[in-house]
């Protein structure tokens, strides 16, 4: 049986390397620029402690992802001419998931990209 990868979520200074961010006690947002052009600016919020799911969090964490949310919005909106937003979790392999470490997508979407709606 192959070893376990660690986790690319724990690694905090990898994590923000590059990145956009913002942070607090509990959680950090990494925004890094996209390759491809395609979900520019997106990020993902997730907890400094590993939680394998958002069923794993504490109600501080959550309340922490909502304060990093609301900032990464103020940042965005200030920043860039978006039309919406994708904000969510994946759950399991089969829900999405593929780092098992809980984190949230905040997605700007601008309705000219080519995934739009």
């Amino acid at each position: 049986m192959p070893a376990e990868l660690p986790c690319p979520y724990c690694n905090a200074p990898e994590l923000s390397r590059g990145a956009f961010g913002l942070e607090n006690d509990l959680c950090l947002l990494s925004s890094k620029p996209s390759e491809t052009g395609a979900l520019e600016s997106a990020g993902v919020i997730v907890s400094k402690a590993h939680r394998p799911t958002v069923f794993d969090l504490t109600p501080q964490k959550w309340a922490a992802t909502q304060d990093l949310l609301l900032q990464a919005r103020v940042h965005l909106d200030a920043t860039l001419a978006l039309d919406g937003y994708n904000a969510g979790w994946n759950v399991g392999k089969v829900g999405g998931q593929h780092v098992m470490h809980a984190h949230f997508h905040v997605i700007p979407r601008f309705q000219d990209e080519p995934l739009a709606g």
